[in-house]
């Protein structure tokens, strides 16, 4: 039930090996993947009410209603039953599949070898088909894929971190996903292609009609070394609400949701707004704040999100168990070297001046012979000098115990 059809001449044949391994001429099947076609023209993305007549009636009568007429189906106004009947009037299944199969690109429908089954998690808002434009498995590589989502309108903190972050994921075998669109989401496109690794592109539009025109280069860079996927059939134009439901895709296909920059009202907050009601991972990429374009992301990880900085952090919680990220530690001062009550010996001592050796110990909470004992120690170390009957601190301690200055 997978298909990239071409017209024959009579405009009902179908190419064996484009479709499912050469299951396509069964009656059914055929059936079956042209009413999704068909319905893919009609019904818009995301569609519950849609969704829920074809899991209540199945594909061929919700079909044969279309097009025949009559009183229109539960859930529905009049007026937009009218509105789907004049689509399915236009609807024509086998000249999309032959613009498909132009293109390159199949479709693919629920219960083919290359069906995600986690987008089933989306329930009647599940796709009725996704048209797939390149040569990777779908379904394999929506096993082991993260979303980088996030703002249009970048800084260019935003753009490093989303290419630094897709890059990692890419070199650790993860498939990168996103919109396709500028700032975040093409950045994160270029950092795993970048690095060699695997990315796919969800549109808001038909496949073959790469959207932003501005990203025709990359799209196409991405369909020929990864996938471009899409629920829209081809030719089809993007709309506003198009783009925000596109977003569930994203969020269902992937094991999590990372975003990186995004004001109050983006669309990437959708995204990962849909990946927490699917029970996916929600991760954000803390920024300034003082920063609109991180206001977002601060708002979900003052919530469910995890704060994640780089791709091991990613990792560490989508991946499987044992993909921990390395323990994150400053650097390593030499006097963490030191004995525990060696240190408190020589935080005892006082930042200018001297101090006798018992006031030292009374500082340190120890013996006299033993703050004397341990003087010594530091002395050779070098850390402390001896003035009379006082004892100070050296200059390389000042710097190395007060934090890399000297006291004024």
């Amino acid at each position: 039930m997978t298909c990239g059809g071409h017209d024959s001449g009579d405009g009902t044949t179908w190419g064996g090996d484009q479709c499912g391994g050469g299951v396509a001429r069964d009656g059914d099947v055929e059936d079956e993947l042209l009413g999704r076609v068909f319905l893919s023209r009609v019904i818009e993305p995301g569609d519950e009410v849609g969704g829920r007549w074809v899991r209540e009636r199945g594909v061929r009568d919700v079909v044969r209603r279309l097009r025949e007429g009559g009183r229109a189906l539960p859930g529905v106004s009049e007026q937009r039953w009218a509105g789907l009947r004049a689509r399915a009037a236009r609807a024509e299944p086998h000249r999309d599949l032959a613009a498909a199969h132009a293109a390159g690109v199949r479709f693919v429908v629920p219960g083919a070898a290359e069906w995600p089954g986690q987008l089933d998690d989306l329930g009647d808002a599940r796709p009725l088909g996704l048209w797939v434009r390149g040569r990777p498995n779908l379904r394999m590589w929506a096993l082991r894929s993260v979303a980088v989502v996030g703002a249009r309108a970048c800084t260019e903190y935003g753009a490093h971190m989303a290419a630094t972050l897709a890059a990692g994921l890419a070199e650790r075998g993860w498939v990168v996903v996103s919109g396709g669109a500028y700032g975040v989401d093409g950045a994160a496109h270029r950092g795993a292609l970048g690095a060699g690794g695997a990315t796919a592109a969800v549109l808001a539009c038909g496949v073959d009609r790469p959207y932003p025109r501005g990203h025709t280069e990359l799209i196409n860079r991405i369909a020929a070394q990864g996938l471009v996927v899409g629920e829209l059939p081809p030719g089809d134009h993007p709309t506003p609400s198009r783009f925000i439901l596109r977003n569930r895709v994203i969020a269902a296909l992937t094991r999590g949701t990372v975003v990186v920059e995004a004001a109050h009202r983006s669309g990437s907050l959708v995204t990962a707004r849909a990946a927490q009601r699917l029970g996916r991972h929600t991760m954000g990429v803390p920024g300034p704040a003082t920063s609109g374009l991180s206001a977002g992301v601060h708002q979900l990880l003052r919530g469910d999100a995890v704060l994640v900085t780089d791709a091991d952090e990613v990792v560490e919680l989508v991946g499987d168990m044992g993909e921990l990220a390395p323990d994150r530690r400053g650097p390593v001062l030499p006097t963490d070297l030191l004995e525990s009550r060696t240190r408190h010996v020589l935080a005892a001592l006082p930042a200018r001046g001297d101090a006798a050796a018992a006031e030292v110990a009374r500082r340190a909470q120890t013996t006299p012979d033993d703050a004397i004992a341990r003087l010594y120690e530091l002395r050779a170390l070098g850390y402390v000098e001896r003035h009379g009957d006082g004892w100070k601190l050296t200059r390389q301690a000042m710097i190395s115990v007060r934090g890399g200055r000297s006291p004024r």
